[in-house]
């Protein structure tokens, strides 16, 4: 990775050039659809990957305030997370769900049936693993629909790329998107922003995230049983996989990087970073069991982002800022959690409390505000797009997990230019598709070998 300036695309030449290609080629022969007006219109809903995050997103999605909303559509490639999704959100929200047999979709390209179901300025909610992001982005483009997507977005420099390109399209078909990185909508978060905009703790310094916990999601995987095939098996399974998740740094640790650098105005410019794995036994994922990265922003200011998923240890799962007179608590608890706090000096005890967060309890879940504040944007035609965010966000999310796994520093600008594509092919996809990443003879998969692989994540 450790290529000369003048052989990189710069990030902001490649987004100022990637911005008239798209406009170009967005414009070219397609009509604007036409957004919901304000008013009485049902705003139609497909959910594309039933897991408990789509799940989720699709209750959120019916309980706007600035209804109605109707789910009418669901894609998965696996029959039991729909049904299972679709009978939880019939209890749920009986009257607005409306899925009857012949739009519920299982395959590789069932994505593309829900989505054919709605209408220009309908919804489609993707919540698959990332990998398929700009795959699903790409037909709702062309479909003209309005969309929700989860984070990360990409976990490669290629698919990032990619992803910039499509943003600046969609920003020309005047399409509304919203990005699940829910602590930018967080009302305490957004007053704190201002605060420390204000001046309230003075320069920031300083930020410091922390996840630690035990072994969750789907981040360590014993060997392929043998079925389903070894492609389905690895979805299921997608922490566990660079290609499909960008793993448990990505996944797992995405919330804390966005709203420090959100705090701070900024994205770091380079990272450097420790991690190992411990206690295997038999998981065979790409994951480390630890991360320390050390992010630096282009005035020098750094940010420290400790991550542990190992049993028996201390959890902390929280984040700070710091500044030159004295320091924020930004999460009090997990992702974002309330009450956020300014402090004189950096001991955040009592006495030394400027501030301490007061939401009104309908604005407290930020999970509901991004949908209320999506609609309102769909609802009133106002410019709403929060990709290019959320590509960058999950760039510098990538680059430290890379100076972990590689034992380099990785800058933002060889992250978006690196041209390892975990997953090429991953449009062309079918239900008897092999895996992007095999397993050997052992079922062993291939892991990052700091120090030894250093110019990609793991030896292909």
């Amino acid at each position: 990775m450790n290529q000369s300036p003048t052989n990189l695309t710069s990030r902001r030449e490649f987004i100022k050039s990637s911005g008239k290609i798209a406009a170009a080629s967005a414009l070219a022969g397609v009509a604007i659809p036409r957004v919901h007006a304000a008013g009485n219109n049902t705003i139609q809903v497909a959910l594309i990957g039933c897991g408990g995050r789509g799940g989720g997103a699709a209750d959120n999605a019916l309980s706007v305030k600035n209804g109605p909303t109707k789910l009418v559509a669901m894609a998965d490639v696996f029959d039991h997370r729909l049904k299972s999704s679709y009978d939880a959100l019939k209890r749920q929200h009986p009257e607005l769900v409306n899925v009857p047999e012949n739009r519920k979709f299982i395959g590789f390209d069932a994505y593309k049936k829900a989505m054919d179901c709605l209408k220009p300025g309908d919804v489609a909610i993707f919540t698959t693993p990332l990998a398929f992001r700009w795959v699903h982005f790409t037909y709702a483009i062309q479909k003209g629909l309005n969309v929700f997507m989860e984070k990360p977005l990409t976990a490669d420099g290629p698919t990032s790329r990619r992803m910039l390109t499509l943003a600046e399209e969609a920003t020309a078909k005047n399409l509304k998107v919203g990005v699940g990185l829910m602590s930018r909508h967080s009302r305490a978060l957004q007053e704190l922003h201002q605060r420390i905009q204000d001046g309230e703790i003075g320069d920031l310094i300083l930020l410091r995230g922390y996840r630690m916990h035990g072994p969750v999601g789907s981040a360590f995987s014993e060997k392929w049983p043998g079925k389903p095939s070894e492609l389905l098996w690895q979805i299921q399974h997608f922490h566990s996989f660079l290609w499909a998740s960008g793993g448990c740094y990505s996944d797992f640790y995405i919330h804390h990087i966005d709203h420090l650098c959100w705090m701070k105005n900024a994205w770091p410019v380079k990272a450097q970073a420790l991690g190992g794995r411990h206690y295997r036994g038999d998981h065979v994922d790409q994951n480390f069991d630890n991360y320390s990265v050390e992010y630096t922003f282009a005035d020098g200011g750094k940010f420290i982002m400790d991550g542990r998923c190992i049993v028996g240890c201390e959890p902390r799962y929280y984040s700070f800022a710091q500044g030159s007179k004295g320091m924020a608590i930004v999460s009090k608890a997990n992702d974002c959690g309330l009450p956020s706090s300014t402090y004189k000096g950096q001991n955040p005890d009592r006495a030394s409390v400027l501030w301490t967060s007061e939401v009104d309890p309908d604005q407290q879940d930020p999970y509901l505000n991004e949908w209320n504040d999506l609609v309102d944007a769909i609802r009133n035609d106002k410019p709403y797009n929060e990709v290019k965010r959320g590509v960058e966000a999950s760039l510098v999310t990538s680059m430290g997990r890379m100076a972990a796994h590689t034992g380099q520093e990785i800058t933002f600008e060889e992250m978006l230019n690196c041209e390892h594509e975990f997953a090429p092919t991953v449009d062309k996809f079918t239900m008897d598709s092999p895996p992007p990443l095999k397993s050997n003879s052992d079922g062993k998969y291939p892991i990052p070998m700091p120090g030894v692989v250093k110019n990609r994540e793991y030896q292909v």
